[in-house]
């Protein structure tokens, strides 16, 4: 069997195709577990069918086929109803950004011409301000908290099923717009059709074990392609239960509460558990036994006898105790990390993809996996490197089903990453004689010296991450003599950290020099770290938690 094609699925190639088979393959499986002032409710996937046929009807009787509708809130089970109920009833929908500020949520608005927004009660204000100003297009504001407005609509769209029943869907019209993230520019609007995301969708069930036993927790932000497709959509089509975050700070709690399975997330967010499972077993005075064991049962993987569970039990049992799997996309991660949470037993998947790809490029999967690589691609998409150096590595170029038919009203960046059939990712990366992918950087952040080396601000990055005290860290090139750049690095420290090891303030910038300069004797001196800054706050990120470079470079400059 092709190793990325290792599981048989159903393949379907818009949305209500997959709903319908969710409904009648599972029925009154539980499709979501949502928890309301204490108390859990369980909705089936018949009634999942029911509300997004029922919402649907309802935007169609406000006349909005064709029409744009934007949604915004927290992850919940409204958003999910929303998402599929405008997409099935042949409306383009725009999911927005639920942490924008309030002039950010205009403009966006404004440019994706949107005529109906679905919202949660805490932008009631911004919406209100919206409608009083008549600045947009907006001609219906549907509260997902009030009954009037959300459950008004669902009652009546039940009334009126032959409306969304009488819907023909054409699934390689634009049917999805995304706001890419802007980590270097600003942000453009990226067009994808249902057929897009489906093939992504069956690509991903093709190499995936997912059980329909799994409980996902969704807390990556749903309007995000990479949550959206991966946990929401994919889960459906494999009949498996949906919860959610009850926020970033409760994930731990919560993965325990549900007895999560899997989830995926980004790499910021498994390397500060794996920072916190080291820290305790540290702490116990384990490192030895734990060490030991891992030898052991590694050996013993080799005679396919797994004894992780049981092994590493009292560990597991601290992020959750029934997780089984983690994917993590969005950026790479540090191989260390990914062999650790192997290690212990919770099989741990990098990939790899962009918003334009719908999102997913290539994966490993649990059968086949290559230290440091994203994987490989999935079937039905081609990648190849454009222009590689002496080392192979050049910008990723992918062709498939998955990818974009266009940035929305800007074709000059169209034809700038669509060419000949192909898109232009942006990325740096090469691909090995096996076929696996690795990718180094994007295009935009990569540093050039004056001797023509190349510097992957993102490889440098997960070594310093990896050190005690530091939550975060960004590279980056500082000009000095003869018009050359020198490396800095920008840290984001632990300071209740490190107020617990006793280490005064004064002698912060002491402590994490001596630790830099261990890492610059691991690499050619041309990577040296020249200097450090050290900060409390926070570095700039997306939704994802990717680094928004040029922001940061603003202030720190």
């Amino acid at each position: 069997m092709e190793r990325n094609k290792l599981y048989q699925k159903k393949e379907f190639f818009d949305y209500r195709e997959m709903l319908h088979y969710a409904a009648e393959t599972y029925n009154n499986k539980i499709a979501f577990r949502l928890k309301k002032n204490g108390n859990y409710q369980d909705i089936s996937y018949i009634d999942f069918k029911r509300d997004v046929e029922a919402l649907g009807a309802g935007l169609l009787k406000l006349g909005l086929e064709n029409k744009r509708v934007a949604i915004i809130s927290p992850n919940r089970y409204e958003w999910c109803v929303s998402y599929l109920a405008i997409t099935t009833a042949n409306i383009i929908v725009v999911p927005l950004d639920k942490s924008l500020p309030e002039n950010e949520i205009e403009s966006s608005i404004i440019r994706s011409k949107v005529e109906a927004v679905i919202f949660d009660a805490k932008y009631k204000a911004v919406f209100q301000k919206l409608k009083e100003e008549k600045t947009s297009n907006l001609q219906y504001y549907i509260c997902m908290d009030e009954e009037k407005e959300y459950d008004q609509l669902i009652k009546e769209g039940k009334e009126k099923k032959e409306i969304y029943q009488n819907i023909k869907i054409d699934n390689k019209k634009m049917s999805i717009m995304l706001f890419t993230s802007g980590t270097t520019s600003m942000s453009k609007i990226v067009m994808l059709s249902q057929f897009n995301i489906c093939s992504n969708i069956n690509a991903i069930r093709s190499i995936i074990e997912l059980k329909t036993s799994d409980i996902l927790l969704s807390f990556l932000p749903l309007h995000h392609t990479f949550e959206c497709t991966t946990t929401f959509l994919t889960g459906i089509s494999c009949g498996i239960k949906i919860v959610f975050c009850d926020g970033l700070k409760h994930i731990a709690s919560n993965l325990k509460e549900y007895e999560v399975t899997g989830f995926v997330c980004v790499p910021l967010m498994l390397e500060t558990m794996y920072k916190k499972i080291q820290k305790g077993i540290k702490e116990s005075g384990k490192e030895h036994l734990v060490n030991t064991m891992i030898k052991i049962s590694n050996f013993l993987l080799k005679f396919h006898i797994d004894l992780r569970k049981k092994l590493f039990k009292s560990i597991l049992n601290k992020v959750g105790g029934h997780i089984r799997m983690v994917v993590s996309g969005a950026a790479a991660i540090n191989p260390e990390v990914l062999k650790g949470f192997n290690n212990l037993g919770i099989v741990t998947l990098q990939g790899y993809g962009l918003t334009e790809t719908s999102p997913v490029l290539c994966a490993e999967n649990d059968k086949y996996r290559r230290p440091g690589s994203s994987g490989f691609p999935l079937y039905n998409v081609e990648l190849q490197i454009d222009n590689p150096d002496e080392k192979g590595i050049g910008e990723i170029k992918a062709k498939g089903p998955n990818v974009m038919l266009g940035y929305y009203e800007n074709e000059e960046a169209t034809k700038e990453v669509l060419k000949d059939g192909w898109f232009y990712t942006g990325d740096l990366g090469y691909i090995d004689e096996d076929g696996y992918v690795y990718v180094k950087g994007r295009k935009k952040t990569v540093i050039v010296l004056k001797n023509g080396k190349n510097i992957y601000p993102e490889e440098v990055e997960s070594l310093v991450n990896e050190l005690d005290y530091v939550a975060e860290s960004m590279i980056f090139g500082r000009k000095r003599r003869e018009d050359d750049l020198e490396l800095m690095c920008k840290i984001v420290y632990q300071k209740e950290a490190l107020k617990e090891a006793g280490i005064p303030e004064e002698k912060y910038h002491e402590v994490f020099w001596e630790e830099i300069k261990k890492i610059n004797k691991t690499m050619p001196p041309y990577k040296y770290i020249r200097d450090i800054i050290l900060t409390e706050e926070p570095l700039i990120k997306t939704t994802t938690q990717k680094i928004k470079r040029h922001e940061e470079m603003k202030r720190t400059v």
